[in-house]
């Protein structure tokens, strides 16, 4: 049972308490968190108090931020009928959510429903990441754009793999450049696969969480899900499939070009990347900025920005996306 807390209201009227009535008891030691962890975070993040009693939550502050967390609770309590858990993540999502709804942002897609994968159901925690997901279930070739941290590859990740169980496509390809950070694989120990793997890494990790480790290992070996450098998709037509292309900022102009007219019948492609974050030699254009000039517009090509507010990932993200951002535009 959350424990009640004080009143920051101060008898003022135009700060009375939201009251929220739940009718089933059974989901609120779940909506609440362990020790009331939940509710403490809603607490932080809007600056409101919450109490409870029973099946009823009082939440008192600043009229616009309890109503914020107001629809951040509704949202979480829809998330465990619907059969969902939550966690620490979940919570900020909602919160995300909610401002996003109160500031006029969420009026565009309308609410997306989980993504099941074979291990979990992803849910979005951004308004720019219910609207990738719509982008994603609407057109054959989106784009994800936008800082680490803010779910582009994941999302698109869930939402292949989703269409895989489905069988509305017969294979899941994942691809990167193999340039990162001003290192050459040919300088690398190892044979081929040892080389690219420590590159693809982060795309095995998604397709784990995803889907038992088991099930990846045999689709890998059956072809079904392929993950391989860009250098891999050269002279094929990928038909029938769910492309990725994480860290799109590192292909070259040339590489862009070619890995997009590798689109075959029934496929589909998201390229992810960060057009802030080139690892490219000096002087050498970035197919993600070119493809950005030159496609945008298009008719059944999604443009998705994602922005420091959309990290998901830990707190201290954000500040540190925002605090690289500032000194980069000081800098300038």
């Amino acid at each position: 049972m959350a424990t009640p807390r004080n009143d920051p209201a101060g008898g003022d009227p135009s700060r009375r308490p939201v009251v929220l009535d739940f009718p089933d008891n059974r989901l609120l030691p779940r909506l609440f968190g362990e020790h009331d962890v939940h509710l403490a975070r809603v607490e932080r993040a809007l600056g409101v108090s919450v109490s409870s009693r029973g099946n009823r939550i009082a939440i008192s502050g600043d009229v616009a931020a309890a109503g914020v967390a107001r629809h951040a609770l509704r949202d979480l309590y829809k998330r465990l009928e619907a059969g969902h858990d939550i966690g620490p993540g979940d919570v900020d999502g909602a919160i995300r959510l909610a401002e996003a709804a109160a500031g006029g942002e969420a009026e565009g897609p309308a609410p997306i429903p989980g993504i099941r994968t074979g291990r979990r159901t992803i849910l979005a925690r951004s308004a720019a990441q219910a609207a990738y997901l719509d982008a994603l279930g609407r057109n054959e070739l989106v784009f994800g754009l936008g800082p680490a941290g803010t779910g582009k590859t994941y999302m698109a990740v869930a939402v292949a793999v989703a269409m895989l169980l489905d069988r509305r496509v017969d294979r899941l390809v994942l691809s990167r450049p193999a340039v990162e950070a001003g290192e050459r694989l040919g300088f690398l120990p190892g044979d081929m696969k040892e080389k690219v793997d420590p590159y693809l890494r982060p795309l095995y990790d998604a397709l784990y969480d995803m889907m038992p480790q088991g099930e990846v290992a045999r689709r890998l070996e059956t072809g079904e899900i392929e993950i391989a450098p860009l250098a891999f998709m050269r002279g094929r037509t990928l038909a029938n499939s769910f492309v990725i292309l994480d860290e799109a900022q590192n292909t070259t102009a040339g590489q862009m070009k070619m890995f997009l007219t590798r689109l075959g019948e029934n496929g589909r492609m998201a390229v992810t990347g960060d057009p802030s974050q080139i690892d490219l030699p000096p002087g050498v254009r970035s197919g993600l900025t070119e493809a950005i000039e030159t496609l945008e517009g298009v008719p059944g090509i999604g443009f998705c920005r994602f922005g420091e507010n959309d990290v998901v990932r830990h707190p201290l993200v954000t500040k540190i996306v925002r605090a690289y951002r500032l000194r980069e535009e000081a800098g300038r």
